[in-house]
């Protein structure tokens, strides 16, 4: 009860929080009123970095959304050399994280941490496709216990300026798990392997940790979806 009422704050948001209310307190000395914006800002802070508890699906071989957000059109697209999945096209399934997106990452299947690469990069509108390739991004992939591997990238957005990953090389991940955040606005793009039909549609609305994205073990064709 209490969990769905109190969200839980991720500890990455504690120094935000912090430094605005102590902006608050000290703007507040200056002018009453500046008080209360510093408050709000606090306020926002805390909303924006709340990580609230979500139910994974646990069957083998499902993809879960690694973030909260809208799906972007789908498309082919060859995916970073860094995650050496190949150099031909693979599905890409781009999520969108708008300001006020829980922005809390979480890993999308289980399996084994195999690459971890940051590359510094621009800060283009994350809705864009060339941020895909320009902007600030560190890339995952995960390999499962059968050998599957598949990728996913944080990518920075036009006000994000950090990008916190906690994974580390080697390490088994179940999906589901939270693993990091990209502060204010961002973008989390999903390679998946050659064959496997995406079950999300454009414009989509995802839940971390919960909306299905695809079926590895699943012949099920992509989906069609409209707006209703």
């Amino acid at each position: 009860m209490f969990r769905s009422v109190l969200v839980p704050i991720h500890r990455a948001g504690w120094p935000f929080i912090g430094v605005a209310l102590a902006a608050a307190v000290l703007l507040g000395l200056l002018w009453e009123p500046l008080f209360w914006l510093g408050l709000l800002a606090a306020a926002y802070c805390a909303y924006f970095f709340r990580d609230p508890p979500r139910v994974t699906p646990t069957r083998v071989g499902l993809v879960i959304a690694p973030a909260d957000g809208m799906v972007l059109p789908i498309e082919r697209a060859v995916p970073p050399p860094e995650l050496e999945l190949g150099d031909e096209p693979l599905t890409r399934i781009s999520i969108f994280l708008n300001v006020f997106n829980v922005h809390i990452n979480r890993v999308p299947l289980d399996g084994t941490v195999t690459a971890l690469s940051y590359r510094p990069g621009k800060f283009l509108n994350a809705s864009l496709d060339k941020a895909s390739e320009d902007n600030e991004r560190m890339s995952v992939k995960v390999t499962t216990y059968d050998g599957v591997d598949l990728g996913f990238i944080q990518i920075a957005g036009l006000v994000a300026r950090r990008i916190v990953c906690e994974l580390k090389a080697g390490e088994p991940v179940r999906a589901g798990q939270v693993f990091g955040l990209i502060r204010f606005g961002s973008r989390m793009d999903v390679f998946l392997p050659e064959g496997v039909a995406p079950l999300v549609v454009p414009y989509q609305t995802t839940v971390a940790g919960e909306t299905v994205l695809a079926d590895l073990q699943s012949g099920e064709p992509a989906r069609q979806g409209e707006e209703r």
